[in-house]
């Protein structure tokens, strides 16, 4: 994938997460002034991050790389996922937007998760992905579709979500994000692999499960 086209995409989800006012209504707060550059040196617990004084903002606190280098996708189920937030490029703070570059290797999976905090819309660089959604409607409708290079897919805010690499090689997706801090919770690992953990019986019943299948799926997901 060129660099072009890397910088393409990110521009792309950017404007686009911006400019959708029926979503923006529903996500981060409008911003008072023109940055609140995140304040490092801070450790205030507030919604959002303290300002750094005005005086000692730079333009490259506006700018990052984070993004700019595939992720290892050589470990667990085939993804890395890299993020641009508000949490490791301090120019997103109170701009309501992120970005996330999300690399598959053959087969890969970025399981069924959610945010909690934004709508996603993913840009598939390159590869092919089965993407799909399930409703928080009684009958949990699935919405899936396999998509290809140069195409886009829309994750409704806080519905169980994934992406596949269905391809013959590897894959490459940037993703934007209504939010400076998405959030992301997998529904495996929130399930199996809390701190504390959930109570067995919990888990036995919500799920119909023998205890000797919640200990063997506790073990195994905690592992990847």
């Amino acid at each position: 994938m060129s660099l072009l086209w890397t910088r393409l995409a990110i521009l792309g989800l950017i404007t686009m997460a911006a400019m959708q006012p029926e979503i923006s209504l529903a996500a981060d707060a409008d911003p008072l002034q023109d940055f609140c550059v995140k304040d490092t040196n801070q450790q205030l617990h507030v919604n959002g991050f303290p300002c750094k004084d005005p005086a000692q903002v730079q333009a490259s606190d506006f700018a990052s790389a984070v993004l700019k280098n595939p992720g290892n996708t050589s470990k667990g189920l085939g993804v890395a996922v890299t993020a641009a937030n508000a949490l490791n490029f301090a120019g997103l703070n109170t701009q309501g937007v992120s970005v996330a570059r999300i690399d598959f290797a053959k087969n890969g999976l970025n399981p069924p998760h959610v945010h909690p905090r934004a709508s996603e819309i993913l840009f598939l660089a390159q590869g092919t992905l089965l993407v799909g959604f399930v409703t928080s409607t009684p009958e949990s409708k699935l919405f899936a579709q396999t998509i290809n290079a140069g195409e886009l897919f829309i994750f409704p805010r806080g519905l169980v979500h994934f992406q596949l690499n269905v391809g013959y090689d590897t894959a490459v997706a940037f993703s934007g994000f209504n939010s400076q801090n998405q959030g992301t919770s997998q529904v495996a690992k929130a399930l199996f692999a809390s701190n504390p953990p959930i109570d067995d019986a919990v888990l036995e019943k919500a799920l119909q499960l023998s205890a000797a299948d919640v200990q063997h799926l506790r073990s195994l997901i905690s592992k990847t």
